[in-house]
């Protein structure tokens, strides 16, 4: 398993509840450039329409930009492949109030390229703080480790 890129802010503005892998549906030349690692997650979010599940938001910039063709849209919605069972949990789930679906990783397993997204709850200003403080206070424990080995 090789990760291409992750959502580092939705571990900081979410508390992940569950995780779930999904295939996404792509065309050949996105495919080529998330494999090259040009794929940006930030401000993208899961949603269902219909019965199915997609990837919203995400930006993929062309391959080759002079080669693309001229009605791409970098951050058009993806198809996620899920089983029926687990479109029928996540529907009941989405319909919780407060809970929302958030992509964490993408990464490459046996060639396909996958989704690891996540049932989550945001998290409140002052949880925030708080993990913003005990990451401050770890910092400077660390450093004051080192200078008594010095």
């Amino acid at each position: 398993m090789k990760i291409i890129t992750k959502n580092k802010k939705a571990y900081f503005n979410y508390e992940i509840l569950e995780k779930f892998e999904a295939g996404i549906s792509l065309i050949g030349q996105e495919v080529k450039s998330i494999k090259l690692g040009r794929i940006n997650l930030a401000g993208s979010y899961v949603v269902l329409r219909g019965g199915e599940v997609y990837l919203v938001g995400a930006n993929v910039p062309p391959y080759q930009p002079k080669n693309a063709p001229k009605d791409y849209n970098s951050k058009r919605s993806r198809k996620l492949l899920l089983t029926k069972k687990e479109i029928k949990y996540l529907i009941g789930k989405s319909k919780q109030k407060g809970l929302t679906m958030i992509p964490l990783i993408i990464y490459t397993r046996k060639g396909k390229i996958k989704l690891q997204f996540g049932l989550a709850k945001g998290k409140r200003k002052i949880d925030k703080r708080e993990i913003i403080r005990k990451r401050e206070i770890e910092r400077e424990i660390r450093k004051n480790i080192g200078k008594e080995f010095r």
